[in-house]
C-alpha cells in the first residue's frame, strides 16, 4: 500500500462522492430501484467503492488491475440497475470499452513485468531506468496509456460515457461522474510520471504530441456537442468530456505547474459535477422526463434546487469565486509559461469556458424564463436531499474563496510525481 498527497486527493474524491450520493439515495432510491433489488444494489455500490478506493492506495500494478475490475464490474451492475431499459445497451458499450481498456493495461503491465521482474510500482520505477532504451518499454507505456485513457473517457475514447451517465440511476450518475474517470486518470498519472518518468527516451514526445491535441479537441468538440443536447443529464454527461480535456491539457505540459492545475481540476470538477448531478437528482423526483423543454419553469416550483444548480454551473464554467475558477486559472497560468503556443492554449481554455456558458445558460433559460408545454405538478425537493445538495454547492464556493488546502495538496502531489527520484 502507498498513500501520498495524490492518493489522498483521490481517496477524498471517491469517499466524498460516495457519501453524498448515498445520502441522496435515501430519498430517491425507491423511485428507481425495486425494494427487492436494493440489497443487491447497495452490495454493488460497496464493491465499486472498495475497488476505487483500493486503486488509490495500491502500490502493486496487478493489484491495481484487480481493484479496477472489481470497481468496473460493480459499476456495470449499478448503471444497469435502474428502471430505464436504455441503460442495457449503454452498459454493454461501457462493458466493451472497459474490457478493452483493462486488457490493454494488463498487456502493458505484462511487458513491464517481463523486463523488470517486479509488479511493485516503486521497484518498477527503479528497474525501468535500467531498460529505458529498449523499445518494449515504450510499447508498454503506450498500451497502459491507451488502456487507461479508455477507462478515463479521454477523447476520442469517450463513446461509452454519455449514454452510461444519462441512463444510469441518478445517484449512480452522481457517484460515477464525480470520481470514476478521476481514478483512471490517477492511475495514468501514477504510471506515466512515477514509473515511466518523462526522462525516458521518447516519452515526453508522447505527451506533447499525442495527449495535447486530443485534449484540445475534447475541449472544443465535446463542448460543441453539449451546446446542442436536449436532455439535461446527457448535456451534463457530455460536459464531463471537455473537463477531462482540461485535465489532460495540464498533464501534457509535463511540468509541475501543469500537473498542479490538472490535479486541482480533478478535485474541483468532482465537486462541481457532483453538485450538478445532485441537483438533477432533486429535479428527477418530480420531473420524470429530463428533456429541457419538460423542465421549463421548474425554478418556480423548485427555487432552491435550481439556485443550487446555477451555482454549481458557475463553478463548472469557471466563474471567479468558485472552485472551478481556481483550477482553470492555474491551468491558464501554466500554459502561458510556454510563450506563443501558450497564448493559443489559453485561448482554447477561454473558448471552452465560453461554450460552457452557452450550454449552462440553455438550462437556466428553460428553468427560469420559459413556460412548460405540459405543466407538471412539482414541489421543492425533500429537505434531506436538498441539504446534501447545498453542502456540495457551498463547497464550490468555499474552495473558490479559500483554495489553500486543495492547492497545497495538488502542488505536493505534482512535486511527488514530477520530481520523484528512485
Amino acid at each position: 500500500l502507498r498513500v501520498d498527497a495524490l492518493s489522498a486527493i483521490v481517496l477524498l474524491v471517491v469517499t466524498g462522492a460516495s457519501t453524498f450520493a448515498l445520502f441522496a439515495a435515501y430519498h430517491s432510491m425507491d423511485d428507481q430501484i425495486e425494494p427487492r433489488r436494493q440489497s443487491l444494489f447497495y452490495a454493488a455500490w460497496l464493491l465499486a467503492l472498495a475497488g476505487l478506493s483500493g486503486i488509490a492506495v495500491s502500490a502493486d500494478a496487478f493489484n491495481i488491475f484487480v481493484f479496477m475490475e472489481i470497481s468496473s464490474l460493480a459499476s456495470y451492475v449499478l448503471v444497469a440497475g435502474g428502471p430505464d431499459k436504455r441503460a442495457l445497451p449503454a452498459v454493454y458499450k461501457y462493458l466493451i470499452f472497459g474490457t478493452v481498456g483493462a486488457t490493454f493495461y494488463l498487456i502493458g503491465v505484462g511487458l513491464i513485468y517481463m523486463m523488470t521482474g517486479t509488479l511493485n510500482l516503486a521497484d518498477m520505477a527503479i528497474r525501468v531506468q535500467e531498460v529505458s532504451d529498449q523499445n518494449p518499454v515504450l510499447v508498454a507505456a503506450g498500451f497502459i496509456t491507451v488502456g487507461l485513457a479508455l477507462k478515463a473517457a479521454v477523447f476520442p475514447l469517450h463513446i461509452w460515457l454519455p449514454n452510461a451517465y444519462t441512463f444510469a440511476p441518478h445517484v449512480v450518475t452522481v457517484f460515477l461522474a464525480a470520481c470514476a474517470t478521476k481514478v483512471s486518470l490517477y492511475v495514468l498519472l501514477r504510471f506515466d510520471f512515477f514509473v515511466f518518468q518523462p526522462n525516458l527516451a521518447g516519452h515526453e514526445f508522447q505527451f506533447a504530441y499525442f495527449l495535447m491535441p486530443l485534449a484540445i479537441l475534447a475541449i472544443l468538440i465535446a463542448s460543441a456537442v453539449a451546446m446542442f443536447e436536449k436532455n439535461l443529464k446527457r448535456l451534463l454527461a457530455w460536459s464531463s468530456i471537455p473537463q477531462i480535456g482540461y485535465i489532460m491539457l495540464g498533464v501534457s505540459l509535463v511540468n509541475i505547474a501543469g500537473l498542479t492545475a490538472s490535479i486541482l481540476h480533478i478535485f474541483n470538477h468532482a465537486i462541481a459535477k457532483g453538485s450538478l448531478f445532485l441537483a438533477v437528482a432533486c429535479l428527477a423526483l418530480h420531473f420524470r422526463n429530463l428533456n429541457l423543454t419538460n423542465i421549463a419553469g421548474s425554478a418556480r416550483a423548485m427555487p432552491w434546487t435550481m439556485a443550487a444548480f446555477v451555482i454549481a454551473g458557475l463553478s463548472l464554467i469557471g466563474v471567479p469565486g468558485t472552485a472551478g475558477f481556481i483550477s482553470k486559472w492555474y491551468l491558464i497560468t501554466a500554459v502561458l509559461s510556454m510563450g506563443t503556443a501558450g497564448i493559443a492554449l489559453a485561448a482554447v481554455i477561454v473558448v471552452g469556458s465560453l461554450m460552457a456558458v452557452v450550454y449552462i445558460w440553455r438550462i437556466v433559460e428553460h428553468a427560469y424564463f420559459q413556460v412548460p408545454e405540459n405543466p407538471v405538478s412539482a414541489r421543492e425537493a425533500p429537505l434531506g436531499i436538498l441539504t446534501v445538495t447545498w453542502i456540495a454547492v457551498l463547497a464550490n464556493l468555499y474552495f473558490g474563496l479559500n483554495p489553500e488546502l486543495p492547492v497545497a495538496l495538488s502542488t505536493s502531489a505534482a512535486s511527488v510525481l514530477i520530481g520523484y527520484t528512485p
